[in-house]
Parts: structure tokens; sequence; C-alpha cells
């Protein structure tokens, strides 16, 4: 066989080979990233040699699978805000919920190759919400205190920054301050509180999506005890004159002898006396029988 029936032949194979019988699907975006509240393109094309009538079917990959298209209608959540044209999806209105991975699938029998999938991934991004702030009404000078901010909604997470009386606080801890600031998990920490540190606190946070959210302004009071050497000398003379008074209380009870009537008086409660037998009286006798001899 020469040169050109070789090359005729391999032609000949690679035309009826499986590769040029298989089912291709694609996708034009593997990522999407969308604000809340607005629509999401899940991207998927497929191509086959002889299937006319592909089946499609999406489905969101989580704990469990869940259909998101089959059978040629939508189903659960997505039924009435969702559209498909060819095998790519349109979702409505999405909310952070819809955030997953989602799978496209095309089924071909009549192909060799009869099966075809790809995975796009969902981000729903979601602006600040207003967030949960905990401050203490009141805390004792020279205690240590932490203040907790927290924004559990927001995607991506967002990031926080308290404020005093209107005033931002400085976000680097220094000697100077008497605070450390965490602007990642929101919180707000005190070593040892004073007068100084009282005042109105609420937390702002903020992320990329949209405007930064506030809670409602806190009153966080210091309160100072201030213990004087004469109210330390009173205090301790005092308790030292209640001790003497029960001492000598207790001394006026046994010199009365009032402990031991009352120690007596358990006693007769507690046992039993018989009573002594009658005596008879000589003077008082009568003779009441006669004795014969």
């Amino acid at each position: 066989m020469d040169r050109m029936g070789i090359l005729s032949l391999i032609f000949l194979v690679l035309l009826q080979s499986p590769a040029s019988l298989s089912l291709t699907v694609s996708t034009s975006k593997a990522k999407v990233v969308v604000h809340e509240n607005t629509d999401a393109v899940l991207s998927c094309q497929f191509k086959t040699e002889k299937e006319t009538n592909p089946r499609i079917e999406w489905k969101k990959k989580g704990k469990d699978i869940t259909f998101v298209y089959f059978d040629g209608k939508f189903s659960g959540s997505f039924a009435g805000r969702a559209n498909i044209e060819g095998a790519t999806v349109t979702l409505h209105a999405v909310t952070q919920k819809d955030s997953g991975l989602y799978r496209c699938e095309v089924s071909a029998p009549a192909d060799h190759t009869n099966l075809g999938e790809i995975n796009v991934t969902l981000s729903v991004l979601v602006p600040p919400h207003t967030p949960s702030c905990e401050v203490p009404s009141s805390v004792l000078s020279g205690a240590g205190v932490e203040l907790h901010c927290k924004d559990k909604l927001s995607v991506p997470p967002p990031t926080y920054i308290w404020y005093k009386d209107n005033k931002a606080l400085s976000t680097t801890h220094t000697t100077d301050t008497s605070f450390s600031m965490d602007t990642d998990k929101g919180t707000l920490k005190f070593k040892s509180v004073s007068k100084a540190d009282s005042g109105q606190y609420r937390c702002e946070a903020s992320n990329s999506v949209g405007a930064p959210k506030s809670c409602v302004a806190h009153h966080m009071k210091v309160i100072e005890y201030q213990l004087s050497m004469t109210t330390l000398i009173a205090g301790a003379v005092g308790l030292f004159l209640l001790v003497v008074m029960c001492c000598l209380g207790v001394c006026l009870c046994h010199r009365r002898g009032c402990c031991k009537k009352q120690e007596q008086k358990g006693r007769s409660t507690n046992s039993y006396n018989p009573p002594p037998p009658p005596t008879r009286n000589p003077k008082n006798y009568k003779h009441t029988q006669s004795f014969m001899i």
C-alpha cells in the first residue's frame, strides 16, 4: 500500500471514531457574582452529533441535591421566578439563599457519549444590615469590659468600627488608648475602664456592596467607689464592737443562768420521770379492822 493509501485509511478511521459522535457541554461563565434582588444568568451550552431532543436538567448541590429544572419545568422555590433558553437558566430577584453550586446535565441517548455536565457557582452579594450591639449599661471602675457588634447577613462579611459620642474610635491600639478594637470580629475591649470611658457607644458595619449600617447608641456608665481610710477604719471599729456585744450577751446569759434553765427545760420535756409513791401520816392512821388473838 502506497503512502496515499495509508493516509486515506487513517482519515476514514478518524471519521468513524467515537470522538466524532461525542456530546459536549460547556459554560461561558463558571463563576457568577450578582447583587441581591437582581437577575443571575447560569450559562450552559451543549452540542450533539445525532441527538435532536436531548434531556436537560439543572440541580443545586448542598447537603442534599435539589432539582432546579426537571422534566421540562422548574421546581420548588424556583418555580415562577426562573426561565430557560436552550440550556441556560436565568434566576430572577435572587437572594442569599440562592447562593451555591449549580450543575447543568445534558443527556443525549443517540450519541456515543450520552451524558455531559458542567458546574456553575453563584455568589449573591448582600449589603450591610443593621448590626446587633451589646453594650453594658453600667460597670465598675477598674473592671475589664468587652463590647460586641455583629452583622450575620452581609456578604461579603463586613468590617466594624466603634463610635463614642458620635466620634469614631481609633482602630490602632497604642499606649495612650485604654481600649483595643477588632474590626473583623466587631469587638471593643477595655482592659480597665475609668470614669472617662463613660458615654454613648454605637457600632457601624460596612462592606463593598452597599451603604454602611449602624446600631442604636447605648449609654455605658462607669461607677466609681471612693473608699477613704476613715471609712475603712469606721467599718473595722463597727465590726469589732458588734463582736464584743455578742460576747457580752453570751456571758450575761450564762451568769444569770438563762442558758441552764433552757437546758433543764429541754431535758424535762424530753425525758419521763415517774411520780413518787404516796406516803402515810401516822397521826391520821385509823384502825379499820379488829385483830383476834
